[in-house]
């Protein structure tokens, strides 16, 4: 059997070490050969691919990225796009894809599947926003990341008596703003699932400022005001449809400092959230995916993802996995809101 591997969408760590577990798995215990897609669905669709042997894969485990790079290509808006990544499989000799990605690429492995090709869905994205997971790699250690940023900032904050917005992904689910902020102890957190009056940010400010504490705001980049549209960096729209969220945090900065007098800065961490090493959890969780993809596509098991639940890996179907977002619950929100003020 020949395997065929693409990463698609927003790249984050612990890719390579899916990449890793699906080879070395295969090849060791089934003897399969493996092809790499270059750059997302982007490489069925063109042909642009590269073999993938042991070798290929000894020393990615630790690697950021992907070695297979991504885009965020949707064959669905290619004229003949579907028919075009039948014949590059057949030419190639693929019988079987594993695609590594978060809504966007399984979405687009659920209909291929539809469309009679087996593929096999591993969930990656650092927003965790994927049902039917309870984490995706990347998660963690993106949340770590903004949390170092965030105790970073607290010095500095308190050494000129500032307020310090900090705006962190999230488009839809604000699970990295909930997580970070609770870990850095910030004064205020603000996902996209509640919209945020101002007037209460201000309050809650003013409050740490008067008992002589600086005052961290996290706010995920899809958080909206009361009323409020969403801040967009650029009106384009990708292939999937989504418009480049930022600005929040400037935004929300710059109304602070307006009504409460004392200054107030916007930190943008933007995709220092993706780059680097993973964390030992999602090096582990990735390659525990890696793993069970392996199994699905021996089994012949297709239109399926491998999850997380509790700490067993289970397989679910592609079609529940890409159903709705998970976000963020009320009441999830509504327990850090002791801490606020």
């Amino acid at each position: 059997m020949r395997v065929g591997v693409l990463t698609g969408g927003g790249d984050c760590p612990g890719l390579n070490a899916v990449i890793r577990a699906v080879v070395r798995k295969g090849i060791e215990v089934h003897g399969w050969d493996f092809v790499g897609f270059r750059n997302g669905w982007n490489g069925p669709l063109t042909g642009d691919s590269r073999p993938l042997g042991l070798k290929d894969v000894e020393d990615i485990l630790t690697r950021g990225g992907t070695i297979l790079r991504s885009s965020r290509t949707n064959p669905y808006k290619v004229d003949g796009g579907v028919e075009k990544i039948r014949q590059v499989l057949a030419d190639q000799g693929v019988d079987a894809l594993i695609a590594i990605g978060g809504e966007d690429t399984l979405g687009v492995a659920k209909r291929l599947t539809d469309d009679g090709i087996g593929v096999v869905g591993v969930p990656k994205t650092i927003d965790n926003d994927l049902g039917a997971t309870d984490y995706t790699f990347g998660f963690d250690t993106a949340v770590s990341i903004a949390t170092e940023a965030i105790d970073r900032l607290h010095t500095t904050a308190e050494s000129h008596h500032r307020a310090l917005v900090v705006e962190v992904m999230g488009r839809h689910a604000g699970w990295i703003a909930l997580h970070s902020g609770l870990a850095g102890g910030a004064s205020v957190i603000l996902v996209p699932e509640k919209h945020f009056s101002v007037d209460q940010v201000v309050e809650w400010v003013e409050r740490r400022f008067e008992k002589e504490y600086a005052p961290i705001i996290v706010v995920a980049e899809g958080a909206l005001p009361e009323g409020g549209e969403e801040k967009l960096l650029t009106g384009e729209k990708d292939a999937f449809g989504h418009v480049r969220l930022g600005g929040i945090g400037t935004w929300l900065a710059d109304e602070i400092a307006h009504r409460t007098g004392k200054e107030s800065r916007a930190v943008v961490l933007g995709h220092v959230q993706r780059g680097g090493t993973p964390t030992a959890y999602d090096r582990v969780l990735a390659t525990r995916f890696g793993l069970h993809a392996v199994d699905a596509v021996a089994d012949g098991d297709f239109g399926v993802m491998v999850a997380l639940k509790g700490t067993d890996i289970v397989r679910v179907k592609l079609s529940e996995a890409t159903a709705e977002l998970k976000t963020v619950p009320v009441e999830r929100y509504q327990e850090a809101e002791v801490f606020f003020g």
